[in-house]
């Protein structure tokens, strides 16, 4: 499922993991306004099985590759003219990168909010998340809720709601394997991908590593790199992002 608002070329945003297009409104954790006012067609979509999109139980749905799979079904389905401009944040800043690297004619530019774990430090992140599939099919969702906590929240988005995954419990297992099963794409690939590519992260976040953005951005040929620190740093990324994409 997907919100299509505004008019002109194209651009298309990918949420991260385990939240959908309605949370993140909630969270009110990204200010898209700015990205329509400079003339750009804004889809926002839910991924396979968060939010409003329904998905299988099935781990291999949900890696970043699968993922980026259904991006570029999304393209297809929406028949844009020209190259798009694509958004993604953490899960979803992969599924752009994939998708990407293989058309790589199919976009003008790259926004890419949050980049999470990866390559060295992705091996942790992968145990726990299939340590917490367990937990979930053994005891239940509210249990692994529980287990975490008050989790580490970075002091730029301190304030920010917490909420609950969006994919159904039957489903979150599959869901967790599948990133388990991923990782961006090697640098030497990403070392090919021409289009210009603005990063953005907030610093102290275990999970998004500013070590990760900083590696995107040596290997990326024509990458800039932005690091919040503060709730109102995050909160102008709209405005920076719509300068960006406004380029032609």
């Amino acid at each position: 499922m997907y919100d299509d608002t505004g008019a002109g070329p194209l651009a298309v945003y990918a949420h991260g993991g385990f939240t959908s297009q309605d949370v993140e409104r909630r969270m009110n954790l990204f200010d898209w306004a700015p990205v329509l006012r400079v003339g750009r067609r804004l889809v926002c979509y839910d991924a396979r099985a968060h939010g409003r999109s329904t998905g299988r139980p099935f781990e291999a749905d949900y890696t970043y590759v699968s993922l980026a799979d259904d991006l570029l079904s999304l393209l297809d389905h929406l028949d844009a003219p020209e190259p798009v401009a694509a958004i993604g944040s953490s899960m979803g800043c992969a599924t752009c990168l994939h998708a990407a690297i293989r058309e790589t004619d199919r976009f003008s530019r790259l926004v890419l909010l949050l980049p999470p774990t990866a390559w060295a430090s992705r091996e942790r992140y992968a145990r726990a998340n299939r340590a917490a599939a367990d937990t979930i099919e053994r005891q239940g969702a509210e249990i692994w809720l529980a287990a975490r906590g008050d989790a580490h929240r970075p002091a730029a988005v301190a304030d920010v709601p917490a909420f609950p995954p969006t994919p159904p419990e039957p489903v979150l297992p599959s869901v967790l394997r599948g990133l388990a099963r991923s990782d961006l794409p090697p640098p030497t690939t990403l070392a090919a991908l021409r289009c210009p590519t603005l990063i953005l992260t907030w610093a102290d976040d275990p999970g998004h590593p500013v070590s990760t953005a900083a590696a995107l951005a040596d290997c990326l040929p024509r990458a800039e790199l932005h690091i919040a620190h503060t709730r109102a740093e995050v909160q102008a990324w709209g405005l920076r992002i719509a300068q960006f994409v406004a380029v032609r």
